[in-house]
């Protein structure tokens, strides 16, 4: 994702956020028909699988976390599936290896040099900032975050939105505090989680959507993994109409992240596939 343009982002346009309505019971109904689809027939499913592993961010955020934590988390990053699975798939040549490693500032140093060592330099460190998970922090403390993030060398920032502006809809106030959190970011992409689990109601979450694409989100992501409620298909799917209503009166691609309360197990569904 680093090779990726940024996002720069547009003026703030209340008129369309006031706009927007969410009819909740087609939403929940086109959610519950997913799932009953198989798009990915058998002969392209390992490759959808592996595509899937180099999106992933591997990502370890705890309390007791330590440097052996963060090495094995770097490991794992540089090679996520078993040599002997990647020889039958044929797959040697594509260097497969996952998206990003995602943890907290004080862990970024660290991971850059596992990174280094394991020769996956290539991987981008991603950290939590502005006060994760809750964000309930000064503004200053946040940017303060942030670049002290970017320092260390994370190229990729996650973001918590401010969910007290959303729920009051104060989209200005919004808007502005992710105009600076990009600016602090500089060259780093940023993500912008929404916390949805937290914001009330689907047409809060599709305004703070495109609220934090107007302030230049290179990414909206839907949770910290700490909510009630985090990743379901439902949001999912109200998220990416937002991003495609945005790529149609922009131009640019938004990237979506779904994060929190995933639990396809992608390594364990590559053991059982059988390789002829």
């Amino acid at each position: 994702m680093v090779n990726e343009p940024h996002n720069p982002g547009m003026p703030l346009d209340l008129a369309w956020i006031q706009q927007v309505r969410v009819n909740l019971p087609a939403v929940k109904k086109r959610a519950a028909t997913l799932p009953t689809t198989r798009t990915v027939k058998q002969q392209w499913q390992a490759g959808w699988l592996l595509k899937a592993v180099t999106c992933i961010d591997l990502t370890t955020l705890a309390g007791d976390d330590t440097p052996a934590n963060t090495a094995r988390l770097c490991l794992k990053a540089a090679r996520p599936i078993r040599p002997d699975l990647i020889k039958a798939m044929g797959a040697e040549s594509l260097n497969i290896t996952c998206g990003a490693v995602c943890v907290y500032p004080s862990r970024v140093a660290e991971c850059v040099q596992f990174l280094q060592k394991y020769n996956a330099s290539h991987i981008p460190v991603a950290a939590v900032a502005t006060g994760f998970p809750s964000g309930q922090y000064s503004l200053d403390t946040r940017l303060q975050e942030i670049k002290m993030a970017v320092s260390a060398g994370a190229r990729e920032i996650d973001i918590v939105i401010n969910r007290t502006l959303a729920l009051q809809h104060k989209w200005e106030e919004l808007y502005s505090e992710v105009v600076e959190m990009k600016k602090a970011c500089g060259d780093a992409h940023m993500k912008s989680i929404l916390a949805i689990g937290e914001l009330g109601s689907m047409e809060n979450v599709y305004k703070a959507s495109l609220v934090c694409m107007m302030a230049g989100s290179d990414f909206i992501k839907t949770s910290t993994g700490k909510e009630g409620v985090n990743a379901i298909l439902a949001v999912g799917l109200v998220m990416c109409r937002a991003v495609r209503e945005y790529h149609e009166k922009t131009g640019f691609v938004v990237g979506f992240k779904p994060a929190g309360g995933i639990r396809y197990k992608f390594f364990f569904i590559l053991e059982k596939i059988q390789f002829v």
